[in-house]
């Protein structure tokens, strides 16, 4: 089992910054990829970010130039930093790893950007 906890979220002005942070614990040997995913109120929920174990990343175009997802392994967490925030990227955010074949979500952390 993997255990995910996010951090990080909270209110921000639009064009302002946060960074969020996902902490993995457990049996983490095997992960492969983590990443960030969204979702709005009344929308489908959509990848932001993902890296890889080799450390290889992507991002969705509606996020490209405008945040950063980084590891450390050390501390077995992943980063969102995410820059001039838009009213639209307000959302819940997920933190999300597959070790092996399996899956597991974090439970989400609010982000909300005032206009």
């Amino acid at each position: 089992q993997v255990q995910l906890v996010e951090s990080g979220g909270g209110l921000v002005q639009a064009g302002g910054s946060l960074r969020l942070s996902c902490a993995a614990s457990g049996t983490i040997f095997g992960i492969n990829a983590m990443a960030w995913y969204r979702q709005a109120p009344g929308k489908q929920r959509e990848l932001v970010a993902d890296i890889t174990s080799g450390g290889s990343t992507n991002y969705a175009d509606s996020m490209k130039g405008r945040c950063t997802i980084s590891r450390d392994s050390t501390k077995n967490t992943v980063y969102l930093q995410m820059d001039a925030l838009k009213p639209d990227d307000t959302a819940v955010y997920y933190c999300y790893a597959r070790r092996l074949t399996t899956t597991y979500w974090g439970q989400g952390t609010q982000v909300t950007v005032s206009s």
